[in-house]
This record gives structure tokens, C-alpha cells and sequence, in this order.
């Protein structure tokens, strides 16, 4: 089957049911102490399902269960942050969730310690070791979200139909999630542009033992950037189809440039449903897109704004629909840079390679996508038109964007003003 399909939106039957979908989201965040220093206190929720650790005993993470609308997912991800605020209130020494994906007041490495696992879990914590020494734990606290995202069952049964495929329904639905994690990986950086919220780190990420002065580095998101979560080579993947797809991920795990397929820090992924194992992708087939690049957003309870995650769900049924021309290796490789560069600070300065071949400015390229998605989504409700026009704005008016109203609003002491709104969340939450 061709990998490059596309679903059949003019269609009325697709049309009406392209924004039926699936999320599920997974939000990162530091557990501190009133004063700004990271927890040492093991983590609080030792059996939960939900409430886990990332890479340090005091990152806490949320993995919502599946929802089918953003209404609903927005407010699972509210409702477990608040659970982990009314315990942290509730500790001996209580202490705070960090509300920004740069973290506060770092003192040295003892401050980031590896999360400790047990029994036949042990091998997690080797891993996080590995993790440690080869990228060093200061990058590793870096925190954000992450969007999962399918289609509904409905939705792809009927376009399966209308398509009249030969192959099975499985076969058709890796091609179609094949064809949009290429799409995705082409333009997927504006999810970057659009969530960057993380200018300013405390001075003691960048020298040790200098704490409590702004850093600047011109970035929007730290993360994101040359500095954030990267591996020390630029993978090439294979989209031909989902066996090629999980082998090009292995080939590099085999030639010993990844410990494991997890060590993959690309932007997009394609994942299977339960444990995200590559053989169990291979086997049963990609059932959902992980998009890895968002930034916590301090001006929202949960961390993230319900308007981003529509536009992110926006974007995916476009490019959905949309059929992609091309996609060789200079691409890729010219993708992933994109989306180093939609990091930076100010995009009306910095260049971008778009998909079309144009060079342009960040915000430029970002603004023809909007456009286009604008086009598409013409005879659609209004209120889509007014998310594209919300994520529009960031491009015309720069200091509309989160990390601009950040550099601004927590300009004086990035850590004294942000344990302040910290603190400020968490009795909004609890009074909720």
C-alpha cells in the first residue's frame, strides 16, 4: 500500500467526523521546596497509575488516560495536578509543583537524583543512569508535554471503506499514521513556535553555584533548542512502511548510537497501544502520534492552554489530508533543524527551511501554515477559525507569544517571581 494516503475529507461522511479523535497527555513537572530548591523526598505516589516518575525521583509525571475530546483531557490533566497538590500540601515539609519547563534553583547533580526503582523494575533506574552520565542530569529536568493523538476507530473505518483498499484495515492504518508522522516531521515545528514558553533559566543551570540571577540564551524554549533534548546525531527514519519504520529505529540501537528505541529524543513518534515497544509496533501496528515538543505553560492551571491543544489536533487532520511531495533524507534532516530554529526567540529573524523549498523567516513560514489551514478549515465552525487566529497573532504580534510575556512578566528574579505564581497555583487548585 502507498504510504503517502491521505483521508478522503471531501467526502461528507469523512468530512463530518475528521475532528472525532483521541488524546492523551503527558505532563512532566519538579517537585520543590518552598524556598526553590529541588525535593529530596522520595516520590509520593509509589503505586499510583497515573501519577509516575520521569528521569529524577522529584519529576513527577502524568499520564492521562485516553479522552476523546480536549475539554475532557484538559481536565484530567487539571485534576491529577491537583491531586499531587493536595498531597504535596499534606507532606511533613510541604513543597510545590514548579509551573515552568526550566527548572529553579539548582545547587549541583545531588540536587537531580535518578529515580529509584526496585525488583524487576531495577533496569529503569540502570537506564536513567546510562541517561546520566552520557547527557548529564542538568538537561535531563527539562520538563514538558506531551500530546497523543489518533483518529477515531469510526472515522478510519469509514475512510477505509470509501477507499476501497485491498489490504487489511491495519495495513491502511500504518500507512495513513506513516504518511502523517512524515507530514508532521515537515511541519510539525510550529507546535514548537506556537508552545515555546521557557526563555529564562536560573543562573545555576549554566554555572554551577551561581544562583539566583536571569539567564538569557535567545531562546523561546530551552528544550527545544541546540540545548534540549537531542541525540548527538541526526536519525534518519524510513517511512516506506511500519517494519522499515521500526528496523531504521533499531539499526541505530544496533550500531551502539542508542542504548534503547526510547533514546530516540525525536519530536515525533509513532507509538503502539499499551507498552511502546518496537515489537509490539512491528506486530500489531501504530495505533496513535506522539508529538514531544511542548512546553509547560505557567499561565495555565494544568500546564497547558485547551486553544494549543485543539491547534495541535487542527494541524494532525490536516496534514492528514494533505499529501506529501517529497521527503529525503535532506529533509529530514533539514526538519529537525527547523525545529531547533522555530526555538529561538525572536522568528522574525531567525530562518527556516519550509517544506515548500522557501527560505523565510520562522514566523513567515509559520504564518503561510496558518493560512492554509485557515483555507481548509473555511466551512467549519467558527470556532475553529478563532484558534487559527489566536495561534496567527503570535506571528504578527511577537508579545502575545508565552515566552515573551515570561521574559517580561518575570524579568526582576525568574525563581523569587515564579515560586510566587507556584504558590499562587497551587491555593487555586486546592480552593477549586
Amino acid at each position: 500500500m502507498d504510504v503517502n494516503i491521505t483521508l478522503h475529507y471531501r467526502n461528507d461522511n469523512i468530512k463530518q467526523l475528521l475532528l472525532k479523535g483521541n488524546f492523551g497527555l503527558e505532563k512532566e513537572s519538579l517537585r520543590l521546596t518552598p524556598d526553590g530548591y529541588m525535593a529530596h523526598t522520595l516520590h509520593p505516589f509509589p503505586d499510583h497509575k497515573h501519577i509516575v516518575r520521569d528521569f529524577c525521583e522529584n519529576q513527577t509525571e502524568i499520564n492521562t488516560p485516553i479522552t476523546t475530546s480536549p475539554e475532557e483531557a484538559i481536565a484530567s490533566l487539571t485534576s491529577y495536578t491537583k491531586e499531587i497538590q493536595k498531597k504535596l500540601v499534606e507532606l511533613p515539609e510541604p513543597e510545590i509543583l514548579w509551573p515552568f519547563s526550566n527548572p529553579a534553583y539548582i545547587r549541583n547533580e545531588s540536587d537531580i537524583p535518578v529515580a529509584q526503582f526496585t525488583g524487576g523494575f531495577s533496569s529503569k533506574t540502570d537506564y536513567r543512569e546510562y541517561l546520566s552520565d552520557r547527557y548529564g542530569r542538568y538537561k535531563m529536568v527539562l520538563s514538558g508535554i506531551h500530546i497523543n493523538y489518533s483518529f477515531a476507530d469510526e472515522l478510519l473505518q469509514a475512510d477505509y471503506e470509501i477507499g476501497e483498499y485491498t489490504d487489511s484495515f491495519q495495513h491502511y492504518k500504518n500507512a495513513l499514521y506513516l504518511s502523517l508522522a512524515r507530514q508532521a516531521i515537515d511541519y510539525g515545528w510550529i507546535i514548537t513556535a506556537v508552545t515555546a514558553a521557557s526563555p529564562l533559566l536560573d543562573s545555576s543551570y549554566v554555572e554551577k553555584g551561581r544562583i539566583g540571577h536571569n539567564t538569557f540564551n535567545g531562546m523561546a524554549s530551552v528544550r527545544c533548542s541546540e540545548m534540549g533534548y537531542w541525540n548527538y546525531f541526526t536519525p534518519v527514519l524510513d517511512y516506506r512502511n511500519i517494519q522499515s519504520y521500526a528496523d531504521s529505529i533499531l539499526h541505530y540501537v544496533q550500531k551502539g548510537l542508542l542504548a534503547a528505541p526510547t533514546e530516540l529524543y525525536y519530536p515525533i513518534r509513532l507509538k503502539p497501544r499499551g507498552l511502546n515497544r518496537l515489537t509490539t509496533l512491528f506486530n500489531e501496528g501504530a495505533d496513535h502520534i506522539e508529538l514531544r515538543m511542548v512546553d509547560l505553560n505557567p499561565f495555565d492551571k494544568s500546564g497547558l492552554n485547551i486553544k494549543d491543544l485543539k491547534f495541535a489536533q487542527l494541524l494532525l487532520v490536516w496534514l492528514a489530508c494533505t499529501k506529501s511531495e517529497h521527503f529525503t533524507i535532506k529533509d529530514q534532516v533539514q526538519a529537525v533543524q527547523n525545529y531547533k530554529n522555530a526555538a529561538h526567540y525572536d522568528l522574525k529573524t531567525v530562518k527556516i527551511v519550509a517544506p515548500s523549498g522557501r527560505v523565510c523567516s520562522v514566523a513567515d513560514a509559520c504564518l503561510d501554515i496558518i493560512k492554509n489551514m485557515k483555507e481548509f478549515y473555511s466551512d467549519f465552525p467558527k470556532d475553529i477559525q478563532d484558534i487559527l487566529a489566536f495561534e496567527e497573532m503570535k506571528f504578527i504580534d511577537p508579545e502575545t507569544r508565552y515566552a515573551w510575556m515570561i521574559r517580561k512578566q518575570f524579568a526582576y528574579q525568574f525563581v523569587e517571581q515564579g515560586l510566587y505564581l507556584a504558590k499562587q497555583r497551587q491555593k487555586e487548585l486546592l480552593e477549586d
